[in-house]
C-alpha cells in the first residue's frame, strides 16, 4: 500500500510532462477557414473551430474573407491563402503554450488588402512587445519585389519571442477607420534553452558577451543560403525555415566563387543542429584574386535594414576545402567596422567539414538604412590565405528597442512604380471623369478662343513679315537679355508657345555673341527670363540633319517625362516656319566637354562615378516609367548635360522611341544614331530595344574612363574604335594602362573593376545579353560604395574599431525606383559644343 502514492506521484509526473509536451507542439492556424487543410505536409487548423487541435481562442470573430476567384497564390502554401480574417476593431489570437522560445509567423496575401474602399494599415503586437506599426501589405510587397526581382503577392513575418507565462496574445489593431487581416499563423518551439548564447561585439575585435532575450523580441529580416540557391520549408523539417539565395544581395557574383560538398558533413556541437540545417554547409562562396592592391573589402552582401536598431548577424561556416589549420585567414567586417581578424574556420571548428556559427551584435544609428557584411584578406596571413575567404550562409535579426521592433511600411500613396491605390466607387469614378471632361473642354476652348484673339490682334493691317525685335537695355552684346514667360500655351503640348518676337528679344535677333553651342539640330544661344533664370534657346536651321518630325518628338516627349535626371521642357516657338524649343540653361555644358577637347579642369572619379549615376537613372526612368518605355536612341556624352551641382541630365529626344508593346520584343524602325555608339545588332537587324540604349552607354562608360573620343581615325588601327581598344586591354587585366592619365590615380581599383565590369556587359554582342538598365545602376552605386569606402579607410591608421561610413555613399537599390517627378523644373538644351555624324539606314518605318 505505501507504493501506491508513489504511482500517483510517478503518473502525475507523467501527465504533467505529457501536457507540457503536447503544449510544446507547433501550432498552425489558417485564418478564416471552419476546416483543417494539409499544406506541405503538415496539418492547419481552421480558427472558426479551434477545438479541432488548435489550443487557442479569438477575442472577436471579425469576418472570414474568400480570395478573389482570380488572385494568384503561391503553389506550396497556396491554400492558405484562400481564406483570411478580417478585424475592423482590436482584436486578439490567444494561445496556451508551454514557457520556452517560440518562432512567431505571419502570413499576409496581398489580394486581401483591396477588401474595402480604405487602405488596409494596422500593428501587431504579441505579448506587449510591437511586431508591427502601420503596416501595409501592399508597400511591404512592393518593397520585397522591387529589391528581389520578385513576383509573389505573399508575405511572411518570422519573430523569435521568448514566452514565460505560458500564454502568448497576438493582438491585431487596425489604423483609425482601416481594416486588418491575417491569413495564417504559425506557432513553433524552438529546442533547448536559448537560440542564443554569446554574442561578438562588432568593433571591439575579442569582445565577448552574454545575450539573452528576455522580455525582448526578434525578428528575422534575412535568412540567406551562401552560394547554394534556395533552401525551402520542408528542407528544414525541424523549424521549418526559408533560406533565400544570395544573389540578391552580393555586390558582384564576378567576387566570390561557388564551391560544394555534400559528405561528411556534421555539427561541431549537438547544440547547432538546430541553428540550420546541413544543407546550408553544403555549399559556400570563396573569394576571387582580385588583381588588385588593396583587398580590404573583396566579397561583400549589402542588406537593406530599419533604423535605429541593433541587429544581430548569424555567419555560418564550414570549411569545405582545406585540410588544416592556417591554409585560409580572413577579416569580417560589418558595417563597415572590424567584427574578426584573423578568422580561421578549420581552426574554429576544429577540422574539415565541420558546421558551426558565429554570433555578432551590432547598433545601427538612426541614419542607417543598409547594413553591410564583407569578408576581406588578412594582411598578415601567409600568401596562399592573403586573397582567400569563406562563407555559408547568414541571418540577419533585427532586437527590439523599448518594446518595439515596428518600422512603419511604405504607404500606397507614397510609392512609384505604379501601384496601384484603393479603388473608389464606380458611381464617384463615373461622376469624377465626367465633371473632368467638361471642366477640360471648357478650359480648352476659353485657351483656343483666347489665342485665336490674341493672333488677330497681333496681325498687323498692312501684313508685314514680322515685327522688328524689341531692342535690349543692355548695351553689352554680351549681357543676357530677357525672355517673357508669359505667352500662351500651345494647344496639344506641355510648356509655353513663345512668339517669334519674344525669341528674337531674348537672342538680340540670333546674335552670334549668345551661341554657346551647336549641334545636330541648330545652335543654341543663351537668354534670360525677366525674373533673372537663364535659358537655352535651341534654334533649328534649313540644313540640320533633324527636321520637323524631330522637333515634334521632342515636344511630344518631354511633354510626357518628368524625372529630375531627364532634360525639360520650358517652351517652343514654332511661326514663321521657325523650330526653337527653350530649356533651362545647364552651366555646366555637357559631360563630354569635361571628359576631352577643351581646357576646362579634370572630372574626379567620384564626379563621374556620380555623372554615371545620374544619367543611368534617367535611362532607367525613360525604360520603366510608361507602360511601354520609351528608347533614348541616341545615348551619348554630348546629350549628358551638367547643371551648375554637376548633376547630369539625359537630354535630347529628338529620335527617341516609344518601346515594344507587352506582346513584342522591338520595334522595327530605321536604324537612327550617333556613329561609335550605335547597337551593333540593331545596326543589322533593325529591331530597336532597350538593350540598344543599354550598349550606347557601356560606350559612354569607357569614354567616361579613358576621356577621348569614341572614334579617332588618326590613332594606329587596333586603337581607333574606343570599345574594342579598351576591352582588350581589360581582358588583359591591365586597364590601368588605358584610364584618364588626368585623374593621376586618384581612383580605387575595386571601383574601377566594378565600373568596368559593367561596361563590359553593356556591350555584348547579343542585346539579351546585356542588363538591364536596373541593374547598370546598382553596379555603379556599388562601385561608388567602394570608391568611398576607400576614401574613408585611407584616412585610419587601422580599421578596428573605426567606421568606414559606407551608408554616407548614399547608394540604396531603392533609388533605381525613381519617382515621377511631375513638378520638378530641371530644364536644359540638347546638345552640345561638337557635332556628332549620325547614321541613317532606310529601312522599315
Amino acid at each position: 500500500m505505501r507504493s501506491f502514492p508513489h504511482l500517483l506521484l510517478i503518473l502525475a509526473v507523467f501527465l504533467i510532462l505529457d501536457s507540457a509536451q503536447a503544449q510544446s507542439k507547433p501550432l498552425l492556424i489558417n485564418c478564416g477557414s471552419d476546416s483543417s487543410t494539409n499544406v506541405d505536409g503538415r496539418t492547419w487548423v481552421g480558427d472558426s473551430r479551434p477545438t479541432d487541435g488548435g489550443n487557442f481562442t479569438v477575442t472577436l470573430p471579425g469576418a472570414i474573407a474568400p480570395a478573389p476567384k482570380s488572385a494568384d497564390r503561391e503553389d506550396v502554401y497556396g491554400d492558405l491563402y484562400k481564406t483570411a480574417r478580417v478585424f475592423n476593431a482590436s482584436t486578439s489570437y490567444k494561445f496556451s503554450v508551454a514557457p520556452g522560445s517560440y518562432f512567431l509567423r505571419l502570413h499576409f496575401s496581398q489580394v486581401f488588402s483591396n477588401l474595402s474602399a480604405k487602405e488596409s494599415v494596422f500593428d501587431v503586437t504579441a505579448n506587449g512587445l510591437k511586431l508591427l506599426s502601420k503596416f501595409s501589405v501592399p508597400g511591404e510587397v512592393y518593397q520585397r519585389n522591387s529589391k528581389t526581382n520578385s513576383t509573389s503577392n505573399v508575405i511572411v513575418k518570422e519573430y523569435l519571442l521568448n514566452v514565460t507565462s505560458g500564454k502568448l496574445e497576438v493582438e491585431f489593431a487596425p489604423d483609425g477607420e482601416s481594416f486588418a487581416f491575417i491569413n495564417a499563423m504559425e506557432v513553433v518551439p524552438v529546442p533547448g534553452n536559448s537560440i542564443f548564447d554569446s554574442v561578438n561585439k562588432v568593433g571591439g575585435v575579442g569582445v565577448k558577451g552574454p545575450f539573452s532575450l528576455g522580455e525582448s523580441g526578434i525578428e528575422t529580416m534575412y535568412r540567406v543560403c551562401v552560394g547554394g540557391g534556395k533552401i525551402e520549408r520542408k528542407e528544414d523539417p525541424r523549424l521549418w525555415r526559408k533560406w533565400d539565395s544570395d544573389e540578391h544581395y552580393i555586390f558582384s557574383l564576378n567576387a566570390a566563387h561557388s564551391i560544394k560538398n555534400t559528405s561528411n558533413i556534421s555539427y561541431v556541437s549537438s547544440e547547432d543542429s538546430t541553428s540550420a540545417p546541413l544543407r546550408l554547409y553544403e555549399t559556400a562562396r570563396v573569394t576571387e584574386e582580385t588583381f588588385v592592391v588593396d583587398k580590404k573589402f573583396n566579397v561583400s552582401w549589402r542588406f537593406n535594414i530599419d533604423p535605429g536598431f541593433d541587429y544581430l548577424v548569424r555567419l555560418h561556416f564550414c570549411e569545405l576545402e582545406y585540410e588544416r589549420a592556417e591554409q585560409r585567414k580572413f577579416k569580417i567586417y560589418i558595417n563597415s567596422k572590424t567584427a574578426a581578424e584573423n578568422y580561421d574556420v578549420f581552426a574554429k571548428a576544429g577540422g574539415k567539414n565541420k558546421a558551426f556559427h558565429e554570433d555578432f551584435l551590432d547598433d545601427a544609428g538612426s541614419q542607417t538604412d543598409t547594413l553591410w557584411v564583407q569578408l576581406g584578406s588578412e594582411s598578415s596571413a601567409t600568401s596562399a590565405a592573403a586573397s582567400d575567404a569563406l562563407l555559408n550562409g547568414m541571418e540577419i535579426f533585427k532586437v527590439s528597442r523599448d518594446g518595439n521592433l515596428g518600422h512603419p511600411t511604405i504607404r500606397i500613396g507614397d510609392m512609384s512604380g505604379g501601384m496601384a491605390k484603393p479603388k473608389r466607387s464606380p458611381k464617384w469614378v463615373l461622376i469624377g471623369a465626367a465633371a473632368g471632361l467638361v471642366i477640360f473642354i471648357s478650359i480648352a476652348a476659353a485657351v483656343y478662343f483666347c489665342f485665336y484673339l490674341r493672333r488677330k490682334k497681333n496681325i498687323p493691317v498692312n501684313k508685314t513679315k514680322h515685327n522688328p525685335p524689341a531692342t535690349p537695355t543692355a548695351t553689352n552684346a554680351r549681357a543676357s537679355p530677357t525672355l517673357r514667360t508669359t505667352g500662351t500655351f500651345g494647344s496639344c503640348r506641355m510648356g509655353r508657345q513663345f512668339s517669334i518676337a519674344e525669341i528674337k528679344a531674348a537672342t538680340m535677333n540670333f546674335n552670334e555673341s549668345l551661341v554657346i553651342g551647336v549641334g545636330g539640330f541648330g545652335k543654341v544661344y543663351k537668354g534670360e527670363t525677366e525674373n533673372g533664370t537663364p535659358v537655352a534657346i535651341k534654334r533649328g536651321h534649313a540644313q540640320s540633319q533633324q527636321g520637323v518630325k524631330e522637333f515634334e518628338t521632342e515636344i511630344e516627349m518631354l511633354s510626357r517625362l518628368r524625372h529630375r535626371h531627364l532634360v525639360s521642357l520650358i517652351g517652343y516657338c514654332d511661326e514663321q516656319n521657325e523650330m526653337i524649343l527653350v530649356y533651362e540653361h545647364m552651366a555646366n555644358g555637357t559631360l563630354r566637354s569635361h571628359l576631352y577637347g577643351s581646357d576646362l579642369p579634370a572630372l574626379t572619379w567620384k564626379q563621374r562615378l556620380e555623372i554615371c549615376i545620374g544619367a543611368a537613372r534617367g535611362l532607367h526612368y525613360l525604360h520603366t516609367g510608361l507602360d511601354r518605355g520609351i528608347i533614348h536612341r541616341d545615348v551619348k556624352t554630348t546629350n549628358i548635360l551638367l547643371d551648375d551641382n554637376f548633376v547630369a541630365k539625359m537630354a535630347d529626344f529628338g529620335i527617341s522611341k516609344d518601346g515594344p508593346p507587352l506582346d513584342h520584343t522591338h520595334v522595327s524602325t530605321a536604324v537612327k544614331g550617333s556613329f561609335g555608339y550605335l547597337d551593333p545588332e540593331y545596326f543589322m537587324r533593325q529591331q530597336l530595344t532597350q538593350s540598344s540604349d543599354v550598349y550606347s552607354f557601356g560606350v559612354v562608360l569607357f569614354e567616361v574612363l579613358c576621356a577621348r573620343p569614341v572614334i579617332n581615325p588618326t590613332l594606329p588601327r587596333d586603337q581607333i574604335n574606343l570599345p574594342e581598344w579598351a576591352l582588350n586591354w581589360k581582358r588583359q587585366n591591365l586597364l590601368e594602362t588605358i584610364i584618364d592619365p588626368r585623374l593621376d590615380g586618384n581612383y580605387t581599383l575595386e571601383s574601377v573593376k566594378q565600373f568596368s565590369e559593367i561596361a563590359e556587359k553593356c556591350l555584348a554582342d547579343e542585346g539579351r545579353s546585356r542588363p538591364s538598365m536596373g541593374e547598370v545602376l546598382w553596379h555603379l552605386e556599388s562601385a561608388l560604395q567602394l570608391h568611398q569606402a576607400h576614401l574613408q579607410s585611407a584616412t585610419t591608421d587601422s580599421l578596428s574599431g573605426h567606421e568606414l561610413n559606407l551608408s554616407d555613399a548614399s547608394a540604396n537599390i531603392r533609388c533605381i525606383e525613381e519617382v515621377d517627378e511631375s513638378a520638378h523644373s530641371d530644364c536644359q538644351y540638347a546638345d552640345g559644343e561638337a557635332v556628332d555624324v549620325k547614321i541613317e539606314v532606310p529601312g522599315a518605318v
